[in-house]
């Protein structure tokens, strides 16, 4: 019911939680491709939670507080669809049984065959682990964080100011 709401929204689930003392959980994403933008807003997350509140009361599901956000920035891999969104991307991921002596690899995500390959460096080469889905225990995306999109409409460093139109001085030319 979560997810046909979340999706009815035009909106990804990528997973629920419940916890003791009636805690409800509800991560959403946007869906590939959606022209509204890359990330989750808190309008986003209103607008779900209001739509989830109806259809859970009219469903007769008990819970005490409803939390909608987005997956973060170490979004997790739970579905086939994840991973094929997500290859190419740096991902951090734990292992059901260790290979190796290790169960937690960090590398680029690549679709092998029926399969997927983690691309890694263990330090002194490059090297690939191939897996499939059912020995992962856990994926989540690397996070990564640029803060030079803040910079776009500003001048880089060495760039010479704008000048400043007469108009805006007050009419002053000097």
């Amino acid at each position: 019911m979560v997810e046909s709401t979340v999706a009815g929204l035009g909106y990804e689930l990528v997973d629920t939680e419940r916890s003791p003392r009636g805690l409800l959980r509800v991560f959403i994403d946007r869906v590939p491709g959606d022209p509204s933008g890359e990330f989750i807003t808190v309008d986003d997350c209103e607008k779900v939670t209001r739509q989830l509140q109806y259809a859970l009361e009219v469903e007769g599901v008990p819970y005490e507080r409803l939390e909608v956000s987005s997956p973060g920035l170490d979004r997790p891999l739970r579905k086939l669809a994840d991973y094929q969104r997500f290859a190419g991307h740096e991902v951090d991921i734990t292992l059901k049984l260790a290979f190796q002596n290790r169960k937690k690899y960090r590398g680029v995500l690549e679709a092998e065959g029926d399969g997927w390959r983690l691309v890694f460096n263990d330090g002194k080469e490059d090297q690939a682990l191939n897996f499939s889905l059912d020995e992962v225990r856990e994926a989540r995306l690397v996070p990564v964080v640029d803060f030079k999109g803040r910079r776009r409409n500003q001048p880089a460093a060495g760039d010479a100011a704008p000048e400043t139109n007469a108009q805006e001085d007050g009419g002053q030319e000097s």
